[in-house]
């Protein structure tokens, strides 16, 4: 017997109350998204479960992509039987004796939505264990906590059964929280902190800073991919490249070089900000952890964000760099993270940056700056485009060539 679909339990929307629905069926669309790379997959929702019909798709593949998904907590391949008894008896204990070994113990639990079906719950159970007892008359039922729970589903349209529960990634449905704009430079951090936020809920767009000619279409392409990794737990990316350079090489040229990395960094505030209100997202998120580096103490947090009073969230922030590492490995981000190209960031990094910068000296230094011009050059020549599933590493590079 070949499994033909899968059963799907919420995790957290159970407490959303009049809200529930709406997060389903954001939890359908992003299900939708991510198994959009098999075609004959369908997908249908409802108040209690969702379902993925496989329709003759291999069920493995389809398996690993759902453990992915924020949303799901649990899930079950199941197989579709005829609507009968006999069929119905002949599949348990087909089922039963593929997957029984000895010593196993088990138990039956039958569910009914189909009320007019000959059989009750209680009187399913009952015969089809005995069905069980015929086929193996050594195993012993347990009620609690058995090796194996065989769950018979009736339905309108047939009977259905399961023996696996298989555990989901948790979390929210991504975008049931709102959406913010990801700043992904392309290092280590800032994929994870995308991961975190996007386990809670949050949507996110991915804004990319890019200088060329001063960083290469590489690491374009790795940011891309990137990106591409996080697809996978609740669907579809829109990714933006915002060009960096002019702004870079005005700063380098008028300005201390003591302040290069707050500046640059304010500016790339200021921008996000500005796309983030042009696309109606609610937050920033980047990958900031305390004291990693020089723009990331305290004072260099309070010297950038004084450029606007949209909430910044910077979900590794606490994490040590071996935590950190640890869950880039998890989401399988850290193998391109660490490839060598250099982005935006490194490629101006003074020798010896301002740990302590003031706002005030910062303001000072940004008089002798178009801030106003260069902000809104580098917003109205951004690039968008949609990272999907469907984007694997062998278009990859036609896809940064049509970008560029």
């Amino acid at each position: 017997m070949e499994y033909s679909e899968i059963m799907i339990r919420y995790g957290e929307l159970s407490t959303k109350g009049k809200n529930r629905m709406r997060f389903i069926n954001k939890l359908k669309k992003n299900i939708q998204d991510v198994l959009s790379i098999y075609p004959m997959v369908k997908v249908t929702a409802d108040r209690d479960r969702a379902h993925v019909f496989l329709n003759g798709t291999n069920y493995l593949p389809v398996a690993e992509s759902l453990k992915e998904i924020f949303g799901i907590q649990a899930f079950s391949p199941s197989y579709k039987v005829k609507k009968e008894m006999p069929a119905i008896k002949q599949a348990v204990q087909d089922v039963m004796t593929h997957i029984y070994q000895e010593g196993m113990t088990f138990k039956i639990t039958s569910k009914r939505s189909d009320h007019d079906f000959e059989l009750d719950s209680r009187e399913l159970n009952q015969v089809l264990g005995d069905a069980v007892f015929d086929v193996i008359p050594d195993i012993k039922v347990q009620m609690k906590k058995p090796d194996i729970d065989l769950k018979v589903e009736i339905r309108d349209e047939a009977a259905y059964l399961s023996h696996e529960n298989i555990k989901g990634a948790g979390g929210l449905p991504v975008g049931t929280s709102g959406k913010g704009m990801l700043m992904l430079s392309g290092g280590i951090d800032s994929p994870v902190a995308g991961y975190l936020a996007l386990k809670r809920g949050v949507s996110i767009e991915v804004v990319h800073f890019a200088s060329p000619p001063y960083t290469s279409p590489g690491a374009l392409r790795k940011a891309h991919e990137l990106t591409r990794k996080l697809v996978k737990f609740g669907g579809n990316i829109q990714f933006i490249e915002v060009p960096l350079t002019e702004i870079q090489e005005e700063i380098k040229n008028k300005t201390p070089e003591a302040y290069l990395m707050t500046l640059t960094r304010r500016f790339m505030m200021r921008i996000t900000d500005a796309i983030r209100e042009k696309r109606h997202g609610l937050v920033i998120i980047n990958g900031e952890s305390l004291g990693q580096v020089a723009s990331q103490t305290l004072e260099s947090m309070q010297a950038i964000n004084a450029v606007t009073s949209t909430p910044i969230i910077r979900p590794v922030v606490t994490m040590d760099k071996l935590e950190i590492i640890e869950l880039a490995e998890k989401i399988d981000t850290f193998d391109v993270s660490i490839q060598p190209f250099e982005d935006c960031c490194t490629i101006f990094a003074p020798d010896h940056p301002k740990t302590t910068p003031k706002v005030n000296k910062a303001e000072i230094y940004e008089k002798r700056l178009d801030v106003g011009g260069l902000v809104a050059r580098a917003v109205a020549n951004m690039k968008i485009i949609e990272i999907t599933p469907q984007v694997e590493e062998d278009n990859l590079s036609q896809l940064i060539d049509d970008f560029l």
